[in-house]
């Protein structure tokens, strides 16, 4: 089976819907490859390492939530950059990237997966900066401790989570947002959850979370952020019949 370049990207905006988000990297089609794709690697981050595993693998298109040329980046197509871009003309690889529109999906967005994931059934959505669907919050079933949570968050993701603890309070409900999310930490304590996790932890979020009473969890930014690529790997072998898997580069951050 395989697909022209524009059919997919057509197909993914479609899925996606990119145009509804004011984004710090271009959502799409980054670099372009062969215009007919018979197999897909998705992945995390368009690092060098992933980049070779696509070539080994022998990817037409490599599907990613971190691609390139973000905001505020240098411009020059040098070093990491140039080596990278090459490799992907190199071998006529086209680099899709969707970004926040990847966080948000109600159904293949990483908050969605985390929370399906965690066992978490989402009642309603945080905002962040006008963006609807970048961070969620449930209400658990049982109440729990912090150190619950912390030991189901390495059962799930594999990696033990940064924990501020509030030790006198127990968790009954409890928002999130993947990634470098924790900003939204003030977000969570003005609508009165008991916890709040993210990617990423700063160290103004542990006096945030100390005085708000909010327990904060980071989980990892690259942990709290593999499931939108590998559902969505999953989704087009599914729906579009390509050849399309998910490539995990490990990632401590």
């Amino acid at each position: 089976m395989s697909i022209k370049r524009q059919e997919l990207v057509s197909y993914l905006d479609a899925l996606l819907q990119p145009a509804q988000f004011q984004d710090y990297a271009p959502n799409g089609l980054q670099v372009e490859g062969a215009e007919s794709i018979k197999r897909v690697v998705t992945g995390v981050t368009a690092s060098q390492a992933l980049i070779d595993e696509a070539i080994e693998r022998g990817a037409n298109a490599l599907l990613v939530h971190h691609g390139y040329f973000w905001r505020n980046e240098s411009s020059p197509l040098v070093g990491i950059k140039k080596h990278r871009i090459k490799a992907l003309m190199d071998n006529d690889i086209n680099l899709i990237a969707y970004h926040l529109p990847l966080d948000c999906h109600s159904e293949l967005g990483n908050n969605a997966q985390l929370g399906m994931l965690m066992g978490w059934h989402s009642e309603a959505h945080m905002q962040s900066s006008g963006v609807t669907g970048l961070g969620l919050y449930a209400t658990l079933e049982k109440a729990c401790s912090g150190v619950e949570i912390q030991h189901q968050l390495f059962s799930v993701l594999g990696r033990e989570a940064v924990h501020i603890d509030i030790p006198s309070k127990p968790i009954k409900r409890i928002g999130w947002c993947t990634g470098g999310a924790q900003g939204m930490i003030e977000q969570a304590a003005a609508l009165g959850l008991d916890a709040y996790v993210s990617g990423e932890i700063s160290e103004a979020t542990v006096h945030i979370a100390r005085e708000n009473g909010v327990h904060y969890f980071a989980a990892g930014h690259h942990a709290t952020e593999r499931y939108g690529a590998k559902a969505l790997a999953a989704h087009l072998q599914a729906k579009l019949g390509l050849a399309c898997e998910f490539v995990d580069i490990d990632n401590p951050a």
